[in-house]
């Protein structure tokens, strides 16, 4: 197994020999839960910080969104807690502590137990949630070694939902004027405008729509659910059905686990329609700048010719992971080769390629899925593998990562959802995700000494962290294994990664040690450029150089693109269903904050 991406980590989990417990006796959960959530409600109450403090663990990790810092922040130790606390308690005025029915004592590895507790709070201006977790001590008293603190609404401004839904009753007619006049914006301008009409783009906007802020998507192509259809026919989602819920519209139990592309089309496109969500398609977005005001002045083309000219207070880019342009590789003498060279974005079906050798550059998940759909068509392919892949077969391995939450019998996905971002990217990466990854190629060791034996190599993730940092610092270079590594291991995909390629020739590939590979058809599925890209092109140099890199995550653990930009008014919005189903309410809450003038862009802390 290749250990080159290993890099360096140190272990934060708090283990019963780190905590110097030897004998943990009888464990009353409740009891401990609510003895310290007392306490330390009540010292919140008072705004003795010391005493809070004194109820964590040296190392502990205070996770806040929204809740208490107007941000998304984690504090790391005892001192930046501190100082955390001492700066927005006299401000965000913490009150009407309530602990929840859910507290349970977990024990998610032998050496480590702790006991999670929810919990409801509200501030001046928000009604909040809240999870924590216990640890035992040398000493006696079980303290917290991480808590989590979340906005869920802002005061006076719910979601208009339920009880508070549209009480009006129209007839048809009325029903379609008024939804022709509120897509067309005959009457004004939204507040935000949204580039893009993929599923992060979908759950923002149902996300604003329910909080009362209007918003219009504007996607180039010519149906909601394009991006999927006009993908490769073997394509499905990787995760299974429990995980990918949308908001306020989750899946019926008759979906099935792994949801099919061209399914997942209709299904956005049906989503968007029922929800009433406003979008231009066949439209794009020309230019944005940002006015003396920062307001946002946004053209916008469509398919008929005409433009218009929007100013709106933020603008969201919501284009996808990447660029959204194919990354083909710089390889020498690409005049020589006589056959056809293309990116995995172009690929539809195998049926195309009858009787073609094919090379696939790349081993991620597209690379599989491509060269898979190639191999079971009886076509002759190599896949070339650049560097190491983590692999994991999700149906096996679905229970060490997302099991526990996102099942049949999980709880509900906003208590899942909290649970899951309740524990800080700096305790998954300092050992979690560690353990997490070995339980998983322990767990599928014979499978994967199989595939190591035909020559694929395969690692343990960046830092040993498993599939966790390859999506959020590289969003790839991992492969959930649908079958395309027995096909490897059966011989139906040819392995290529003994060299790295020197140039084409006009029959393929050549390699630096003198090797050749032949091909008819070269594709490569090698990912698409920086997010900033389109950052670029939508806002010019000057905004789109502004930005630091948008994928992986800052110091304290958040992701780059969740956090808001440099520039006011200007996000990102992408990643996965769940990712966006959770973040997206995060930041509707955030636009409608400012939108109510309750907050504005500076008083983030």
């Amino acid at each position: 197994m290749d250990t080159s991406k290993s890099g360096h980590w140190e272990s934060r989990i708090p283990t019963l020999d780190k905590l110097g417990v030897k004998d943990l006796g009888q464990i009353d959960e409740l009891k401990i839960a609510q003895d310290w959530f007392q306490v330390f409600s009540s010292y919140v109450t008072a705004g003795n910080v010391e005493e809070i403090v004194g109820l964590f663990c040296d190392d502990s990790l205070w996770r806040d969104l929204l809740a208490l810092t107007w941000n998304m922040r984690t504090f790391d130790g005892s001192s930046k807690i501190r100082t955390f606390l001492k700066d927005r308690i006299p401000h965000v005025h913490m009150q009407g502590f309530k602990l929840k029915e859910f507290v349970r004592l977990q024990k998610p590895f032998p050496d480590l137990t702790w006991i999670v507790g929810m919990f409801e709070f509200e501030t001046g201006t928000g009604m909040c949630s809240g999870v924590f977790r216990l640890v035992p001590t040398a000493e006696g008293p079980w303290k917290a070694c991480t808590i989590f603190t979340v906005l869920e609404s802002l005061k006076g401004f719910p979601e208009k939902i339920g009880a508070l839904r549209d009480p009006s009753a129209l007839t048809g007619r009325q029903w379609r004027e008024k939804r022709d006049r509120e897509i067309a914006f005959e009457d004004g301008d939204p507040a935000v405008l949204i580039v893009g009409g993929g599923q992060s783009a979908l759950q923002l906007a149902a996300r604003l729509k329910f909080l009362d802020i209007p918003s219009l998507i504007i996607e180039k192509d010519a149906r909601v659910g394009d991006v999927w259809r006009n993908r490769y026919d073997a394509l499905s989602l990787h995760f299974p059905v429990w995980n990918d819920h949308m908001p306020y519209i989750p899946f019926p139990p008759t979906w099935p686990l792994y949801t099919p592309s061209l399914k997942m089309a209709d299904w956005l496109e049906s989503y968007a329609t029922t929800l009433e969500l406003n979008i231009w398609t066949s439209s794009t977005v020309i230019g944005a700048t940002q006015d003396t005001d920062n307001k946002w002045r946004v053209r916008v083309h469509r398919d008929n010719g005409s433009e218009r000219v929007f100013r709106v207070n933020h603008l969201i880019i919501a284009t996808g992971l990447g660029d959204g342009i194919p990354t083909i590789p710089n390889i020498p003498n690409s005049a020589l080769f006589e056959g056809v060279v293309e990116h995995s974005a172009r690929y539809r079906r195998a049926s195309d390629y009858q009787g073609k050798k094919v090379i696939v550059i790349g081993a991620g998940n597209a690379g599989h899925d491509v060269a898979s759909d190639l191999a079971r068509a009886g076509n002759d392919v190599t896949m070339f593998q650049r560097s190491s892949t983590f692999v994991m077969n999700l149906d096996k391995g679905w229970k060490f990562i997302g099991g526990a939450l996102y099942s049949e019998d999980g709880p509900p996905v906003d208590i899942a959802d909290r649970l899951s971002q309740s524990l800080p990217h700096l305790l998954l990466e300092g050992g979690m995700a560690q353990r997490t990854a070995q339980a998983i190629v322990d767990d599928q060791k014979e499978h994967l000494d199989k595939l190591m034996k035909s020559g694929f190599r395969i690692n343990k993730g960046i830092k040993d962290a498993g599939v966790l940092l390859q999506l959020k610092e590289k969003s790839g270079g991992h492969y959930f294994d649908t079958g395309g590594s027995q096909l490897i291991i059966d011989g139906k995909i040819k392995v290529k990664n003994d060299s790295q390629i020197k140039s084409y020739y006009p029959g393929g590939l050549e390699f630096e040690d003198g090797s050749k590979v032949e091909a008819d058809v070269i594709i490569c599925a090698t990912g698409v450029g920086d997010m900033r890209n389109s950052i670029h092109r939508i806002c010019g140099e000057e905004v789109g150089n502004s930005f630091p890199p948008l994928l992986g995550v800052n110091a304290e653990g958040e992701l780059n693109f969740s956090i808001a930009l440099p520039r006011p008014g200007l996000r990102m919005m992408v990643g996965s269903l769940q990712l966006n189903r959770f973040y997206s309410k995060l930041v509707a809450l955030q636009i409608q904050g400012i939108e109510r003038k309750i907050i504005d862009w500076d008083s983030r802390y």
